[in-house]
Formats: C-alpha cells, structure tokens, sequence
C-alpha cells in the first residue's frame, strides 16, 4: 500500500499553503490544519473503497509451444466482480517472465464484472523451458489516492523448441519441380551410380549402358538406366560453443544453425539418405547415429531442442576426431560452426583438412549482416570511418579462412541467417547430382 502521484501533489501544494499563515494572517493556520485534515479524511475513505486482490479473477490462456524466431500471444483473461462502490478498476498489469522470454510492456486494463482480456506478447531468446513468473498489479482506489501493488504467482511453464514451422515454410518455397531433383526418383540420362531400370537402346544413348546379358536373353539391345544413388550418409556436426551462442538478428547463432540442419534434414529423409547429428564444444555432446526414413527426422527435431547453449571454447581436435571414430564409411558431414579470425580459426582449419582426408565436408557458418551495413556506410565523422575499417578487416579475414578451406577440397558456405538455410540445401542437391559422395 503506498501514495499515489496525486497525494504526493497534494501534499506539495499543502507544504507551501503553511506559508500563507505566516506571509498574510495568524488567524489562517485553521485554513491550513483543514486542508490536511480533508487531505486524511479523504485518504482514509480511499484506503477503505480500494479494491480487494483476493477477489480478482485471472486466467492464462498461453500456447502450447513457443518457437525460435516467432511472437506467440499469451491471453490473459481478468474479471474483478465483488468491487467497492461497484466500478471499474482501472489497473497496470506487467507479467514477470523467466530470463528466456523477451520483456514484456507493461498494459492497462479495465476490470469489471465482465471479462476483460489483454494479449501479451512472448518471444523466446533460448530455447528450454520459458516461465511465466508472476502477474504484477498496481491499482488505486476511487479518488486516486491511495495505490497497491501487488504480484499474483502464476509459475506457468511453457517450452520453447526450434521453429519447425520455419523449416517447413522454407521447405514449401524449395518444393519448385526443378528444383526436386534427387529427391524423388528422376531419370536423367547418364546421371547416377545406382541401377534403376532397363529400356530399349536408341541411338545417341551411351554404349557404355548397354548390359550385354540381358540383351542376349531378350534378343535385342537394352541399355541401362541409372539414378542419383539413395541411401547416403548425412551427418550435421553442430558447434555449441560460446560464440555460437551470442545472438545474431535476435537469435543465438545455434538455432540459425539448427534451423538450417532440420531443414537439410527435412530433405534427406525425403531422397532416402541416412541423416544424422553430432554435437560438441569443449568435448563430445550428443550423438544420433544416421537414420532413413521419418522417423530419423524426429529424433534430429527432439535432439536437437535439447542442445544447451555453451560457455566454453570449442574444442575442435577432440569433438571431429570423436566423430571421424563413430563413422565407419564415407560420408557428407556439414560442420556448422563459427570463427572471429584466422589466428583463431587455425586449428579449426587443421582439424577439418583431417576429416576432409576421408569425408565430403561442408563447412557453414554465419555471417553478420551488420558487418556489411556497418562497412558500407558513408563516412560521415571519423567514428563512422574507423568502424568501417575494423568491419572491412573482419570480413577479409573470414575470407582468408573461407580460400584456405576451399583449397583444401572443403566446401564453403559463409551467409546471412536467413539465406543459408536454403544455400546449405542447394548445395546439398548439387552434390547428389554430381554424385560426389
């Protein structure tokens, strides 16, 4: 219970009125010992018309499931039907939420018999469980006097996972017919390693298809038709280290780069491959051996909600030589990771030139959009100039990393969050047809 701003004003103005028995007449001190005589009078009756917590009625209405990247909307329904003097109470409502959820702004509502619902907005910035804390209210009495504050324990848990809705828009906007290839059965001449099926030669056809045997049985020349080889082994290794938990376009850099594994995961289960994933940062994290079929793609979705945001620096020597141990045939592995420098990113290029020796190696990361932003700004001052310079640095040193990498056969993926969800999956169609593993 505490004085409203318009009590402390009154009390302000009361202050200055005992001036006026000085300045003016003796015989005003009654005036002045009147004013804050109604002044208690009328805080008495405010403090005995406030409205009671105990009968305020309130309900959350939250989403199941909040996901990465997305705005939910948490209702909130309030009726406040036993009130003093029967009005409205106009209140200031401000939900205490867990450090995962961005702060939510403070509303005003007025409560009366009826229900009255505000829509507060949730956005996660971990994953994990989210909490809605409590409900705090400040509202005041019928002259505006008298104030109260108080907070209403909710403790309401709601979990926040990667956002497969996400992964299935860019997955609707990728499903083109040219751009299908390899993930249904299409037959292109001379493309594949995997037989398919048997048709009658014609001319211009290779000679190098025709299968001799089966044309002596059937008595005329037949030729073989190959597709793109299914069944492949995919593993995304995802570096769960401390810079890939600063935020990048208001989120971690992990759930960009969880985003973009589900949706290759997405597609491999659909071409038929073998999808797995492999966790690390200072030592070997979780592990899903690679699946076929849906079913792998539901483990990728549960395991890799419950990858935690690390602190620690990666450690790229013990987490890709654990992961070389674990594969016993030649696979495609994408690294998703991140780096600040060459200096630093020395043994990061060491470790993948070893894994290269044996796998098909795609090396993603994420690029900064703010970087490009800041560098091409116009130098208006000096601040702006030397900003310039340190982005520019920065950026050509991510591209010293990025020719060393492509020189040594790994390919090389360096894009904006929202771009390289799609450039991974390009990139993974473009290895199917050239059958490159």
């Amino acid at each position: 219970m505490h004085p409203s701003r318009k009590t402390l004003v009154l009390v302000a103005l009361g202050i200055a009125l005992a001036v006026v028995p000085v300045l003016a007449s003796r015989e005003l001190w009654l005036v002045w010992v009147a004013a804050w005589g109604l002044l208690l009078v009328a805080l008495l009756v405010d403090y005995l018309n406030l409205a009671r917590l105990a009968d305020l009625r309130l309900d959350l209405s939250p989403p199941d499931t909040l996901y990465m990247g997305e705005t939910s909307t948490l209702a909130v329904d309030f009726r406040w039907p036993d009130r003093p003097l029967g009005r409205p109470v106009t209140a200031e409502v401000k939900l205490d939420l867990s450090p995962t959820l961005a702060p939510a702004p403070a509303q005003r509502a007025r409560i009366g018999d009826g229900t009255t619902r505000l829509s507060v907005p949730l956005r996660p910035l971990r994953r994990g469980t989210a909490t809605i804390e409590a409900a705090w209210l400040r509202w005041s009495g019928p002259l505006g006097l008298v104030q109260r504050t108080a907070p209403i324990a909710l403790a309401r848990p709601i979990d926040a996972t990667p956002n497969l809705r996400a992964v299935r828009q860019l997955a609707a906007r990728f499903a083109s017919q040219e751009q299908r290839s390899g993930l249904r059965i299409e037959r292109y001449m001379g493309d594949g390693t995997e037989f398919d099926s048997l048709r009658e030669f014609m001319p211009g056809f290779d000679r190098r298809a025709i299968d001799w045997k089966a044309s002596a049985r059937h008595t005329k020349l037949l030729a073989r038709d190959y597709r793109a080889e299914r069944d492949r082994q995919i593993v995304v290794a995802v570096d769960t280290g401390h810079l890939m938990a600063e935020p990048l376009e208001g989120l971690p850099r992990l759930d960009h780069a969880i985003h973009a594994a589900l949706l290759l995961a997405f597609f491999s289960a659909r071409a038929g491959d073998r999808v797995g994933l492999f966790a690390f940062d200072d030592r070997p994290g979780s592990f899903a051996a690679p699946r076929a079929g849906t079913a792998a793609f539901r483990t990728l979705l549960k395991l890799s909600a419950g990858l935690r945001y690390s602190d620690s620096e990666t450690n790229f020597t013990l987490g890709l030589t654990q992961l070389m141990q674990r594969l016993t045939r030649r696979s495609l592995i994408v690294v998703m990771t991140d780096f600040t420098d060459s200096v630093t990113a020395e043994l990061m290029m060491d470790n993948l030139h070893r894994l290269a020796a044996r796998h098909l190696v795609v090396f993603v990361s994420l690029r900064d959009p703010l970087l490009g932003h800041v560098m091409n700004a116009p130098p208006d001052d000096l601040v702006t100039l030397q900003r310039a310079v340190v982005a520019d640095s920065l950026l050509r040193e991510r591209e010293v990393v990025l020719q060393r990498l492509r020189r040594r056969g790994i390919l090389c993926i360096d894009a904006n969050p929202h771009e390289v969800g799609m450039q991974l999956l390009n990139r993974y169609l473009e290895i199917k047809r050239r059958e490159m593993i």
